[in-house]
């Protein structure tokens, strides 16, 4: 599917710089290899804090790092090739591509500082919140993956579909907040308050990022911004 969308999409009588055409398809694809790495991370994190299994925690760091290079690699290169004369819907995959690795990136970033949250939390008895605030990761996770989907096959029904799951999140986040906020009866430390209220805002910004994501994508397909 990738490869037959994306170059249906850049044979296009408007592209007509072959090296470049290939470059492209090239750099989209290791997007996807990048945005495989952030998936992974995502995973690993929800297993750490919502199984506790703080052995997952421990690959987050290195996975980080693996992003990061992309994410460096993959925006100097967008910056290149937009120094080659690029035709008009080169450039809005080009600028779309240098956005969108940013939003991937953040993602990874947010999900080691739920690895973190996740090591910190774990001395304490798990909240009654937990059961709602991992559907709300897993509706998060579900958001990069419809995202993802959408670029690699250039899908932009897929690509606004994004949007509407993202207000799942956006709800569960307000009800967890507000449990969170008015909770009288707590005893003892109030740090996993604290760490939870961080971890529900890292999941909402999580999806953002992803819902971004989805925005870009359509807009390389459509040429319109939402």
């Amino acid at each position: 599917m990738f490869d037959t969308s994306v170059k249906a999409l850049l044979s296009r009588p408007n592209f007509a710089k072959p090296q470049l055409v290939r470059d492209i398809r090239r750099l989209e694809r290791d997007i996807l290899r990048m945005g495989a790495l952030v998936e992974q991370s995502f995973r690993l994190t929800h297993q750490a804090l919502f199984a506790r299994d703080l052995s997952k925690a421990e690959q987050l760091p290195l996975l980080d790092k693996k992003i990061d290079r992309y994410y460096k690699e993959i925006e100097a290169e967008c910056t290149a090739m937009m120094l080659q004369s690029p035709t008009e819907q080169d450039l809005r995959c080009l600028s779309a591509f240098m956005q969108l690795v940013r939003d991937l990136e953040r993602i990874g970033d947010y999900a080691e500082d739920l690895s973190e949250i996740a090591v910190k939390i774990f001395p304490y008895e798990p909240h009654s919140c937990i059961p709602e605030i991992a559907v709300m990761s897993r509706h998060a996770q579900a958001m990069l993956a419809t995202s993802l989907g959408a670029l690699a096959d250039l899908d932009e029904v897929g690509a606004k579909s994004v949007k509407l799951l993202d207000d799942a999140v956006d709800e569960a986040y307000e009800r967890v907040y507000e449990t969170l906020a008015n909770q009288k009866d707590i005893q003892g430390s109030v740090e996993p308050i604290l760490l939870l209220t961080l971890a529900i805002r890292c999941l909402e910004r999580m999806a953002d990022h992803a819902t971004n994501i989805g925005q870009r994508v359509a807009y390389i397909v459509t040429g319109q911004r939402s």
